[in-house]
């Protein structure tokens, strides 16, 4: 299992256009993609849950991904949140 711990800078935090096309990169990927928040931890690859985190400004989120393509999923989701939260 990889994770990636970021803190969100987005002013608007996890907003719906970036929650959606980070869905679309996490189903992407073969492995098993997580994201949480405060203890509560969501499938990354629903949009409602991604939503339901309610991630603002300024808020620690953690990344977890495990399976057969763990290391390329957490590179590419990792980059796709320092270059679009």
């Amino acid at each position: 299992m990889k994770e990636f711990t970021y803190v969100i800078t987005d002013a608007q935090g996890i907003h719906a256009r970036p929650a959606g096309l980070f869905v679309k990169e996490a189903a992407s990927c073969e492995c098993d993609v997580k994201i949480s928040k405060d203890g509560k931890e969501v499938d990354a690859k629903r949009i409602l849950g991604v939503m339901g985190l309610g991630a603002k400004q300024g808020n620690e989120i953690v990344l977890k991904c495990e399976g057969p393509d763990e290391d390329a999923a957490i590179e590419k989701l990792s980059k796709f949140l320092q270059e679009n939260l």
